[in-house]
């Protein structure tokens, strides 16, 4: 499959997939495709580990990161992780509180303190300081691509990546903000339309591409939002894209990082199962619709949900403890638990192997384009 994409990056399908996890990244770039590892997951010392690991496995074929710099941080969430945490109100850690209660998730609510582990880490590296360090590890390796998930990259990045030869990448859910990409530098712009899982905006991805692509021309485009058959990246590079990027379609996999209870809950899932909610991290990102969405967003009792990053904080610490009573066969738990994911979870009724996955995709790509030929043939 010939694009200009696939061309510049080196890969035989211009099918970028997004994850968190370390196997389908070195899957997809190993089946032809191009992984891209998000990095929010993890420290500085342990996104080395992953990026040497997933070295060793792909032998010199491409891969890239994803990291996370929101271009707006509440200012009360600046500083070390002491100072982050106690900047969640009482209120919000009261009304956590209240839904383990209320849904009778075992033990005490999870500490929030910067001994307590994850959550001021989440904190630090959320901010543009924190995330330069990711970005320094990252350019370490020898990645293909290096993406700012939220906003503008900062200028350090796209210097630091300058510097490293490295393309840099940018998420948009608008033209406008597709026009600010490209003036800070970027070289690819991801158009990421309602439909995908994590932080959306509110244009669908069939509207935006096409403006998008003719926004920012010659600068490439690849497609994100509702992306995980065949079909569906055909229609993508119909409207002007030059390649996909999905995320979504690798939360069913086998190598997938997500969480069995969850897994099982996206497996059963319908199209009209996800919110855009801010309750797990503060901007409206789409997920699973479960308890937990619906306490934040419909309950008179809820506070509201707080900005970014003291959301986020404030999920995250809890969350874990919420998934691990639900995997124990807590049912209030397995009502509260979900995770990020797009509207095509309608479609996600199967497990598969991440390379199975690239592979069932180009098959139907090359079948809907002959079918097309057809239309227009004598």
């Amino acid at each position: 499959m010939r694009t200009d994409v696939s061309a510049r990056f080196g890969v035989e399908f211009p099918l970028f997939a997004f994850s968190h996890c370390r196997d389908v990244v070195a899957a997809v770039t190993n089946a032809g495709g191009f992984g891209v590892l998000g990095a929010i997951a993890y420290s500085a010392e342990d996104l080395d580990t992953e990026l040497s690991w997933i070295d060793r496995q792909v032998g010199g074929r491409p891969y890239g990161v994803d990291v996370l710099v929101p271009g707006k941080i509440d200012e009360s969430a600046r500083g070390d992780a002491a100072r982050i945490l106690d900047a969640i109100p009482a209120a919000h850690r009261d009304f956590v509180a209240h839904l383990f209660a209320k849904y009778g998730v075992p033990g005490e609510v999870p500490g929030l303190s910067p001994e307590g582990g994850d959550a001021g880490e989440i904190g630090q590296r959320v901010t543009a300081e924190g995330a330069t360090a990711l970005i320094d590890v990252a350019l370490k390796h020898p990645i293909g691509l290096i993406a700012s998930a939220l906003g503008p990259p900062p200028p350090i990045m796209v210097e630091k990546a300058r510097a490293a030869g490295v393309p840099v990448a940018a998420l948009v859910g608008t033209v406008e903000h597709a026009r600010r990409q490209v003036a800070a530098g970027v070289d690819l712009i991801v158009a990421q339309g309602s439909e995908a899982g994590g932080h959306t905006g509110e244009i669908s991805t069939m509207v935006l591409v096409p403006q998008v692509v003719d926004a920012v021309a010659p600068i490439p485009v690849l497609a994100a939002g509702g992306i995980a058959t065949g079909r569906q990246m055909a229609a993508a590079l119909a409207l002007g894209a030059s390649g996909v990027w999905c995320g979504s379609v690798w939360l069913t996999t086998e190598e997938a990082e997500t969480d069995p209870v969850v897994k099982r809950k996206m497996l059963a899932a319908t199209s009209r199962d996800t919110v855009r909610s801010r309750s797990r991290t503060g901007k409206p990102a789409r997920q699973l619709r479960s308890a937990w969405t619906t306490e934040w967003d419909e309950s008179p009792e809820s506070p509201g949900s707080l900005p970014m990053p003291l959301q986020l904080l404030l999920a995250e610490g809890v969350m874990g403890r919420i998934i691990q009573a639900a995997e124990a066969g807590n049912p209030g738990a397995q009502e509260l638990a979900n995770y990020f994911v797009g509207q095509v979870v309608g479609q996600l009724n199967q497990i598969k192997p991440a390379r199975q996955v690239v592979y069932d995709m180009i098959e139907e790509f090359a079948e809907t384009i002959e079918r097309l030929e057809r239309l227009t043939s004598d």
